[in-house]
This record gives structure tokens, sequence and C-alpha cells, in this order.
């Protein structure tokens, strides 16, 4: 693997910045999120919603449309009742308490797989669906022509947003401030001023509203006007989705986290119960219809702009400009907490852990790029048909939603003897659930021959994929137990040969340089293969370890701290180790996001010390290697191979069977 072109890294520098420092103290300050920016970047999916949410509730009443005030109250009081129980998580999950961790540590692993699949699967839906609307809106004030270009419009949008989340969390947010707040000011004074001039119509609405309750029950009975306005209330499920975001992002936010992902909260509920239900109330004051080729909200602008003239116009036009905007702020949703739960998730061996790794950027690349990838796709199968896209999108959170406060139930009546205001929280959690549920059934019930099948299905597909990979991961895990068990416990599995003339040291001497990655069977092996292949011929080791920080490492500094001490610890034990056979030892360790970079730079003050110095690396081999274990497994000893032969420096692959299979000598000098 020959180096990058310098052009190609100053292509890559300019577009993502230059790399982070990881022993820079105030690293996490830089990066972390204030509730300001926090509600722009999460409370974007929420408020997004408001675009199409209300809208399908109002128009699910069909002539009953009076009783939308019924659905507002509704909304309102889900809205709360979902936020509070989510700051609930928050507090319980102070490290980050989405979906996925909820289900996993207060119900099961395995349905908390299923809360991490459903989630990943929502949030690919969330960037598909906000970008594909967006360009919609876009293309309403375009000349038709322009309609062919909607896919290449809605890639080139998508694009823009992995390089902007490639950069990091914080620079996508501050790029996208601006339109979030042209989105909030001209909806808040549109919503005002059709509420406060139209205020004298509230009481023929409530006479309406009277009126029209009265004649449903008359002609259904109670039950059925129960039905009209369940059914309308959840035709708005759209708008109650984004709200656990805040949970799942707690590790992006400032110190202090858990206080400030409250305030995050509190915001994000606040702006999207006035924005849902402000609309609902306006659509009914100006007793608002469909227009074809219009949404509700342009018709309702429309009507509340009359008496402005010209300039209500324009500000018409800017206000839904501002809607195609904030759906693609929205999108931001999918890129910071879709590659969060999959770190979550690769930690936990659930997908490849690749998915764990940081750039050097401390971006978790690989989850970008996955969700990226994933919402091309879907926009391009679905021809960015919102109306089939939101058919998906409208199912996959409730799951999570559900799981969630079930889990929370659950917690609150095992820990009712230690927490006092137990039967409190136990009923935030309760209501929360039911919601959720009738909610859920709601739209399956619904929308199931529309799509919703499609969502199910691939919900179910995506959990047997990943089935798959955590029985491998759990089979190579217990053979590497298997295999510490055999070494640590019983050392004199392995093979040193005693240095015969100790205590002279001559640094020029031939050198063999270790890579290990932790005190363990596969390390000692890799140490016990030296000596066998060539006996005494190396008179000096030195052991190189690299602490990855990885999405698990990367909350704090208090972290960054611990992995340098647990390396250090480590290696110490391989230096203590061979000096008592007689030789020189010593080791070299850092930190970083990547091993096969640190490995690069650290090799060339090796051989500065150690002249005569040759590199090892030992390399799993896995019993019936498939194509799958290939994937899953990373190759880092290959890759630095051929870096450092690049630079005209030795390295020898020791081929290590997790099984035991291959030769061990049993005696040893």
């Amino acid at each position: 693997m020959q180096d990058i072109p310098e052009y190609i890294k100053k292509l890559r520098t300019f577009i993502i910045g230059k790399p982070r420092n990881p022993l820079d103290s105030s690293i996490f300050h830089k990066l972390s999120l204030i509730s300001l920016f926090a509600w722009v970047g999460l409370g974007s999916d929420a408020m997004s919603s408001s675009s199409y949410g209300p809208q399908e509730a109002y128009l699910a009443l069909g002539e009953h449309f009076y009783l939308a005030i019924f659905v507002a109250i509704s909304i309102i009081l889900t809205i709360f009742v979902i936020s509070t129980s989510y700051s609930q998580i928050v507090e319980l999950f102070p490290t980050g308490g989405g979906g996925y961790l909820v289900a996993s540590k207060l119900l099961s692993p395995s349905l908390g797989m299923l809360s991490g699949c459903a989630l990943l699967i929502d949030y690919v839906l969330t960037i598909s669906i906000s970008i594909a609307s967006g360009v919609d809106a876009v293309l309403s004030f375009l000349p038709a022509n322009w309609q062919m270009l909607k896919l290449e419009i809605a890639f080139f949008v998508i694009i823009v947003l992995i390089l902007l989340n490639l950069r990091g969390i914080k620079e996508s947010v501050l790029f996208l401030i601006p339109i979030f707040a042209l989105f909030l000011i001209a909806h808040v004074i549109l919503i005002i001023y059709a509420l406060y001039f139209h205020s004298a119509n509230l009481p023929t609405v409530v006479s309406n509203t009277s009126t029209d309750v009265h004649n449903v029950i008359s002609g259904v009975g109670l039950s059925g006007l129960l039905l009209i306005i369940i059914h309308s209330y959840s035709m708005g499920a759209g708008t109650y989705t984004g709200i656990e975001a805040v949970s799942n992002a707690v590790p992006v936010m400032r110190e202090p986290r858990v206080q400030t992902a409250k305030r995050t909260m509190n915001l994000m509920a606040i702006s999207l119960a006035f924005m849902a239900a402000g609309l609902l109330i306006s659509y009914v004051l100006y007793n608002v219809a469909h227009e074809p080729g219009k949404t509700l909200n342009a018709v309702l602008f429309e009507n509340v702009t009359k008496p402005w003239g010209i300039f209500g116009t324009y500000f018409v036009i800017a206000t839904l400009i501002s809607e195609a905007g904030l759906l693609f702020v929205a999108a931001q949703t999918g890129f910071i907490d879709g590659p969060r739960v999959l770190a979550n998730m690769a930690l936990d061996r659930w997908v490849p852990t690749k998915f764990a790794t940081l750039s050097d950027r401390f971006v978790t690349q690989n989850g970008v790029l996955i969700m990226g990838i994933s919402a091309l796709i879907m926009v391009s199968l679905t021809e960015g048909s919102v109306a089939h896209l939101v058919v998906l999108y409208s199912i996959a959170v409730f799951i999570t939603f559900i799981l969630s406060q079930a889990g929370m139930v659950r917690h609150w009546w095992k820990a009712k003897a230690k927490v006092k205001d137990w039967k409190k929280r136990l009923v935030v959690n309760g209501v929360g659930l039911i919601m959720t549920v009738v909610i859920l059934m709601s739209v399956i019930l619904v929308k199931f021959s529309e799509g919703g099948w499609i969502t199910l299905f691939i919900i179910g597909a995506f959990a047997g994929v990943v089935l798959v990979i955590r029985r491998h991961y759990d089979y190579v895990s217990g053979l590497i137990a298997e295999l510490n068990a055999k070494i640590i416990v019983y050392p004199s599995n392995i093979y040193i040969v005693k240095n015969e003339t100790p205590g002279k040291v001559n640094l020029e001497d031939k050198t063999a340089v270790l890579l290990v990655n932790g005190f363990n069977g596969l390390g000692m092996l890799a140490l016990s293969s030296i000596f066998e292949l060539f006996g005494g011929v190396y008179k000096n080791f030195v052991f190189v370890q690299i602490g990855v920080i990885d999405a698990g490492v990367f909350k704090g500094v208090d972290e960054i701290k611990g992995l340098q001490i647990t390396i250090n610890r480590d290696v110490d034990k391989y230096v203590k180790l061979v000096s008592s056979y007689g030789y020189y030892a010593e080791s070299y360790t850092t930190i970083g996001t990547d091993v096969v970079d640190e490995i690069t730079k650290l090799a060339p003050d090796v051989l500065k010390k150690f002249p005569n110095a040759v590199f090892f690396g030992g390399q799993i081999v896995i019993p019936n290697e498939t194509i799958l274990s290939r994937w899953l497994h990373n190759y880092t000893v290959f890759a630095s191979q051929k870096k450092l032969y690049a630079k005209c420096i030795p390295f020898v692959v020791l081929p290590i069977r997790v099984d035991l299979e291959c030769k061990i000598p049993n005696t040893a000098v």
C-alpha cells in the first residue's frame, strides 16, 4: 500500500478539515453542543414534521375538521408526555440513553437489538424523507422542466450533508443555524397573526365543534367519535418523530450534559407543541381545504397574508422556502444519531466493529457514510416519492418508542423500593407506553397494505443479518477466551529461550518489535512464535501498543486517560516477562483513531534507537474462515505490513490459530 499522494491529502484537509489532537484537553468542549446548537441540530427533525404531520391529521378528519381541536389538544399532551419520559431516560442514562441502550439494559439485549435495527431504519428514512420533501418544496418555485432533475438535486444535497458531517457535528450545525432561524421566525409570526386576528371566531369554532360532536355521536355513537379522533391522531404520527433524538445524542452535549440535554428537550417540546397545535387550530379558524399541487400550509399562509398585498406573497414564498431548508436541516438527525446507534451496536458486536471507529476528526466516519449511502439508495428506489417514504417512516420510530417506554416502566416497578417518586415516574412512562402503542397499532392497521409491511420486513431482515453477525462474534470470542485461559493461567504453554548472556545490552543487536493489543493469549503466542522460529537471535524486545479511541472511549477526558493507563499497564507486563528471561525490553505506547497511522508514525523513532529492528505482528487465523469472517474482522497487521514495506521496514506476520491447533511447544526453557 503506497502512501496517499500529497495532493489527495490537501484536498481531504480542505474538505474535511485538519486532524484533531486526542490529547487536547479542550477537545470535548470544542466538539460539544450547547442547548441552543443541540436544539438546531436535533430539534430540526421534530420541527420539520410540522410541514406534514398536522396536515395528515387534519385531512384524516374529512368533513369533521372541527374535531381538529381535540386532536390538537391530544398532540400537545403527547408531545409533553413523550418528551418528559425521554427526559427521565436522559437522567437514567447520562452517557446516552437512546432506544437501543434503554431496551438493551432494561428489557433484554435481543429487544435492544430490535430497537437498534428499527432506529437505524428510522434514521435512514429521516434523511430520505427530509431531503425528498425539501426538494419537492424547492421545485414548487422553479420551472416545470426542473422536475426531471429531482433525484439529481436530492443526491447532491445528501452528498453535501455527508461532507459536512465528515467534518464534525458542530461545523454542520453552525452552517444550518440561519435556516432554522428563518423557519422559526416566519412560522411563529404567521401562526400568532392567524390566531390573534381570528380570535373573534373562537366562539363560532367552539359552537361548531360542539355541533359536530353531537352529530357524530348521533350518527355513529361515542365509540365512532373516538375512532375518528384516534384515526386522525395516529395519521399525525410523523409529528412526534425526532423527540427521541436528544436522548441518543447526550454524549455530544456540553457539560453538564444531563442539564443541557433536558434544556434541549424542553426547547424542542415547547416549540413543536406550539407549531403543530398552532397550525391545526389555524386550519380550523381559516376553514382551510386541500388544493391540488399545494400543501395545507401553503393554502393557510396565502389566506393569512392576503391583506398584506405583494409583501404577503413574498413572505409566503420565503416561509415555504424556509420549510424546504428546515427539511434539509432535519436530515441532520439521521447523520448525528444514526452513526451513534450504529457505533453502540458495533461495541456490542451486533454489527461489524468497524462502525465504532472514529476518523481523525473524531467522527464515526463509517457510520456517516453508511447512513448517507443508504439514504441515497432509498431515495433512488422510491424515486424520491414522499408518499411512499412517509409510510415506511411512520412505523419504524414507534417500535423504538414502545420498547423504550416499556423498559422504563419495568425499571420503575423494579426500583420502587429505592426511588421515592417512583409512582410519578411510572405514570409518565406508562402513559407514554399506552400512547405509543395506540399510535403504532393504528398506523400499522391503516397503512399495512400501503407499504407498512415493507418497513416491518426490512427491520425483520436486518435483525436476521444482525443475529448472524453476533453469533459469529460470540463464537470467535469464545475461542479467544479459551485461548486466554490456557495461556495466561498456564504460562508454561508458551516457549521462551533464556538469554545466555544476560546483563549485556547492545541497542544495535537484533531487536524484535512486537505489536500487541493487550496482555492476552494472542500476544503471548506471538511472542512464543518469535522464539520458536528464531531461537535466541533477538536480544532486545520492544513492545508497541496503540490505544484505539473509538466511540466507546470518546466520551470524556477521564475515558481517554483511562485508556492510556490501561495500555501502559498491558505492555509493562510483557516487558517484565521478557526481562525476567535476561533480555533487554522496553515499550512504546500512544493513542489515536487509526492503528496503522500511529504505527507508521512510531516506526522511525523505534528504528532510530534500534537500527537492527524487525517488526512482528500476530494475525488471528479463524478456523473455517468464510467471506463473512473476513469482512467482520480487521486486518490491521497486514495493513501495517504494507505501510512499513513501503518505507523499506521489515515486518513479519505471525499466524495465530485461536483454536490452538497450531503446534505449541509444551516446554519452556
